[in-house]
């Protein structure tokens, strides 16, 4: 049954094509949002904490300081409101979710850059 399912997401879920990205990148989201009947362009910026999920129900968290106070937002990858993501910096970190990154503040909320 579950070979059934992947089969189906696999044809019939149209994928889109992002860059590549992984948890301690700092990106952008471009995303749409419909108010009434007008539709406009929002972005959000900020450090990848993890991606989950495989295939069509793969999702990734971003969380950003908004003043003081840490924001996270989830978004599905195959999101249809989603427009582009674009990576502003690529971050060295040792997990695959960085979920202590929660609880830094200051200098130690930062995350050192790849070298190219």
């Amino acid at each position: 049954m579950e070979d059934l399912v992947k089969f189906v997401q696999d044809e019939f879920v149209i994928k889109k094509e992002m860059s590549d990205f992984s948890a301690g990148d700092t990106i952008t989201v471009y995303y749409e949002i419909k108010e009434g009947n007008k539709t406009r362009t929002q972005f959000f910026r900020g450090v990848v904490i993890q991606r989950r999920g495989s295939g069509s129900t793969e999702t990734f968290t971003i969380r950003k300081m908004s003043g003081t106070i840490g924001v996270e937002r989830i978004f599905p990858i195959n999101l249809p409101a989603l427009q582009k993501i674009e990576v502003n910096k690529r971050g060295k970190v040792r997990r695959a979710r960085i979920f202590y990154f929660r609880g830094l503040t200051g200098k130690k909320a930062r995350i050192r850059e790849k070298r190219s």
